[in-house]
């Protein structure tokens, strides 16, 4: 472009490759370039453009904040149960995998029980010797055994009869002095041992039916008992080894394969039942006030079909400064409260933990 001399009083590059600035004689000033020139004024407009544009977008903020101050960010958390035998051995049945549903008593997993079978039947073996033991001491002696004791009594009993008998003939004889004092003596004396023999006998009669002394009875109750309580354990350390599922629930993972070595107390499977999954979220603290236990929010995520409903469950009584997980959309920190949500046990197979989802606070009623 041509400047007409006269017309300017002094023109100096801009900054900007391929603009001239130059100072006009006139009142009005003009921005020229290579190509057009534009008025100063047109100029100071659009230095204002950025100012109008700033505020512009602070009220359409403004008004999306406005839009969705019941709407919090959040994340699904699941309390797993991680399945464990207190006994250690070799894994040699894994009944489920990753990603499988169970029902209540369903097998999950089970691990070597030869030693514990043995022992549970070294057990029963134990308590089944110490209940005969108990039964043939409160039996007393065999029923042959007896009958060879009554034989014996009944004999002493024929001596007895016949000793009586020679001592009435003996004491008559005596007073119609036709035998000695002493044949008396000698019948008496048989008599009076017979008796003592028969009384014995039916002593030891009446002992053999009533078998062994009180306190070697309660001695041998005492053994059943205690052989009682070795068989429990010994089943319960078996029952260890084999364990089913404690109720329903999604196998989220396992962590062993069959023929591996699994010590004690550590976890085989780790399932996630509906009833423990939660929805976590934070609100800010003029929110926290409002909230309480039971209070119904509704939960929405991408590529969910309906909203799904949930209760407040658990309000935090300490407040944060940062979110343990952030998925907001600022960037700016706040003093927030966790709130905890349980969702209703049919919607939670639709929820996965660490998934981000959208709260709504409803309205409380009443």
């Amino acid at each position: 472009m041509h400047l007409r001399s006269g017309e300017y009083e002094s023109c100096f590059r801009h900054p900007l490759p391929g603009f001239i600035l130059c100072r006009p004689r006139a009142k009005k000033e003009f921005f020229t370039d290579t190509m057009t020139t534009t008025p100063l004024t047109m100029r100071n407009s659009l230095s204002q453009f950025p100012l109008l544009l700033l505020v512009s977008a602070c009220l359409i903020l403004s008004g999306c904040r406005e839009k969705q101050q019941n709407y919090y960010q959040g994340y699904v958390e699941g309390e797993f149960l991680h399945v464990s035998s207190p006994i250690g051995g070799r894994l040699e049945a894994l009944a489920v995998s990753r990603g499988m549903s169970v029902a209540a008593g369903d097998a999950l997993f089970t691990l070597d029980r030869t030693v514990e079978a043995a022992e549970v039947a070294e057990a029963e073996q134990g308590l089944q010797r110490a209940e005969n033991q108990l039964a043939d001491l409160t039996k007393g002696l065999r029923s042959s055994e007896i009958q060879a004791m009554e034989a014996r009594r009944e004999q002493a009993r024929a001596v007895y009869d016949l000793a009586k008998i020679q001592y009435e003939r003996s004491r008559q004889l005596l007073q119609q002095k036709a035998a000695a004092r002493e044949t008396l003596d000698r019948a008496k004396t048989e008599m009076e041992r017979s008796a003592a023999e028969v009384a014995q006998l039916d002593a030891e009669l009446e002992t053999a039916r009533l078998g062994a002394r009180p306190d070697l009875i309660a001695a041998a109750r005492t053994d059943v008992d205690a052989a009682r309580q070795r068989l429990v354990q010994a089943q319960w350390r078996m029952d260890e080894k084999k364990l089913a599922a404690p109720q329903q629930a999604l196998v989220f993972d396992t962590f062993y394969v069959e023929g591996e070595f699994v010590p004690a107390a550590y976890p085989v499977v780790s399932i996630l039942p509906p009833g423990n999954i939660t929805v976590r979220f934070f609100v800010p603290e003029p929110v926290v006030g409002t909230l309480k236990t039971g209070q119904k929010i509704s939960i929405n995520f991408d590529g969910a079909k309906k909203p799904y409903q949930a209760a407040v469950s658990y309000i935090s009584p300490r407040a944060e400064y940062t979110p343990p997980v952030i998925y907001s959309r600022e960037s700016r920190t706040h003093l927030v409260f966790m709130i905890e949500a349980r969702v209703n046990a049919d919607d939670a197979t639709a929820l996965h933990p660490g998934q981000p989802v959208d709260v709504r606070l409803e309205p409380p009623h009443g």
